[in-house]
Formats: structure tokens, C-alpha cells, sequence
């Protein structure tokens, strides 16, 4: 599994122009399955994440997890996380999972998330989506597991 986790003080998702879902201060996280994830490592990344040290204590130090803020997390599935441009101009996909692979362990994904004591909410899997990130710092890492 592939995360891009970016630190936010707000985030939202809308399809065909109608907003599906938005968070405050907290995560966007743009999640990637592969061929060989199972629910063990899906569970393992919402673990990592909700304890991930990554926002500022009082020092302004990144100290505190997006538990300890009180944040929010926004799961968006996707694919091109995958992507293989090593070579020609166009990229391959074929290490990302298919759809009905992918579409349960992204929304057990969000619900381990949840699980952890952080609100989760998601975009609409396979929709084409517009993704509105307010990144704070900015903060952007990139988790594989």
C-alpha cells in the first residue's frame, strides 16, 4: 500500500461539481492499493498514520499525531500511486490493484483509520473527483508499506 499523506488545515472532494465531503484541520490522504496488499498491511498503515508525529507541538516541533490535534482524515483512492514511468512517456499501471480488489481494502482502510480514534471521511471510489488541499507547512509524505 502507498499513501501520500498531506497535512492540511482543510481538504474537501466534490464529483460532478456537488461536494461530497470536507474536513478541518487534519489529512489528506491519497491512498494506493497493490497486488499484493491484504487487510494485515491496510490495518497497519491506519495504525501508522493515526500516530504519525507530524503536526507542531507548542515548540514547533512536529511532536503530535493527527489523534493528538484532534484532526481529521480524508481517504481519496488512487491508483496512479502506482504508476510506472520508468519507461517511454506513458505511464503503466498494471501494479495497482483492479477495482474489486482495491475498493474494500480502501474502505476498510478508512474505517481502521476511523477505528483509531480519528473521523474519516472518503472520496467516491473510481469517480473522477475534484480535491481541494489546503496544505499547511507545507506537509506532504509519502508512506509505503
Amino acid at each position: 500500500m502507498r499513501a501520500v499523506l498531506q497535512r492540511v488545515k482543510q481538504g474537501s472532494v466534490s464529483v460532478n461539481g456537488r461536494e461530497i465531503a470536507r474536513i478541518g484541520k487534519g489529512l489528506v490522504i491519497l491512498a494506493g492499493i497493490g497486488h499484493q496488499d491484504d487487510e494485515k498491511i491496510v490495518r497497519a498503515m491506519a495504525e501508522k498514520i493515526a500516530f504519525l508525529r507530524i503536526f507542531e507541538d507548542e515548540q514547533g516541533k512536529m511532536n503530535l499525531s493527527v489523534r493528538d490535534v484532534g484532526g481529521e482524515a480524508l481517504v481519496v483512492s488512487q491508483f496512479t500511486l502506482y504508476a510506472d514511468a520508468r519507461k517511454g512517456r506513458r505511464p503503466s499501471f498494471t501494479d495497482a490493484a483492479l477495482p474489486e480488489k482495491a475498493r474494500p481494502l480502501v474502505d476498510l482502510f478508512a474505517r481502521a483509520l476511523a477505528e483509531q480514534g480519528v473521523p474519516t471521511q472518503t472520496g467516491e471510489f473510481g469517480a473522477e473527483m475534484l480535491v481541494e488541499i489546503y496544505n499547511d507547512g507545507p506537509v506532504t509524505i509519502l508512506l509505503e508499506l
